[in-house]
């Protein structure tokens, strides 16, 4: 695989996506329905899966591609996957449907149980973070493209924590953390935060799914942080029948074992 090659071309696909998703944000109607687990699902959560499904079987036709809007596959035969790309084509539905602007597309390359490629792109803001496996992390923002990476631990710590998700055990961690402050935001934007060095930590204390964090776990880690599960183990994919993810935490430069603020 030359990443250096594909990932110029996956942030070419997510940005296009971007495109036909803000298409659909700029109308009255999102066309919203819901799903078995009743969360929403809009024309254009449909319209980024079609275009970056079709447009990334064409670009490596022998990688398959699992996307939060496929049909759902058993995971006899997922587990034979090596390598496929991983996507959420509008990551932050809700925020969506609210038009605050914190959604995102997001694409990732897995090989072999880890994120080796990938992209956020975040069409209203017009910003766009990406990374491969070895050649750090980097930012696109107002026309212009440099590197990012992960700060040591701030004074106070800045925490990042979900807008439209409450996660009922982050009271007791925040309390037992000490001395803080607090931002909410949508999607998995946070995580590009302490990507870029703009927060400390992203404790996310509830459930989400494979396809809502690996584009960002290569991102942060290539920008010299750290996305671990919340016993401080590595985080995979593709290993169980369940796409849910563990409890996680993304935290920058400085590695501290967060799971001592636990109740």
């Amino acid at each position: 695989m030359d990443l250096a090659t594909l990932l110029p071309a996956a942030v070419r696909i997510a940005q296009d996506a971007g495109d036909k998703i803000m298409a659909v944000y700029r109308t009255a109607d999102f066309g919203v329905e819901h799903k078995q687990d009743d969360s929403p699902l809009t024309a254009a959560d449909m319209a980024s899966h079609h275009h970056i499904v079709d447009a990334l079987t064409a670009l490596t036709p022998q990688y398959p591609v699992l996307s939060e809007e496929s049909t759902k596959l058993p995971f006899s035969e997922r587990s034979q996957w090596q390598t496929y790309w991983l996507v959420d084509p509008l990551d932050g539905t809700r925020e969506f449907i609210k038009r605050n602007g914190e959604f995102s597309t997001l694409i990732a390359l897995v090989h072999n149980h880890q994120p080796i490629l990938g992209v956020v792109h975040a069409p209203v803001l017009n910003e766009t973070w990406f990374a491969h496996q070895g050649g750090g992390a980097f930012k696109t923002a107002n026309g212009e493209t440099f590197p990012i990476s992960t700060r040591a631990t701030g004074t106070p710590l800045k925490i990042m924590g979900s807008k439209s998700h409450r996660d009922p055990v982050m009271p007791q961690f925040l309390e037992r953390i000490g001395e803080h402050e607090y931002a909410v935001m949508g999607s998995i934007l946070k995580a590009c935060l302490v990507a870029e060095g703009s927060a400390d930590i992203y404790p996310r204390l509830g459930l989400t799914s494979e396809w809502d964090t690996a584009a960002a776990q290569i991102i942060v880690e290539e920008a010299g942080g750290h996305f671990t599960r919340t016993d401080m183990r590595p985080m995979r994919y593709n290993t169980k029948d369940s796409l849910l993810n563990p409890y996680f935490f993304v935290f920058g430069r400085d590695y501290r074992d967060w799971s001592q603020y636990l109740v």
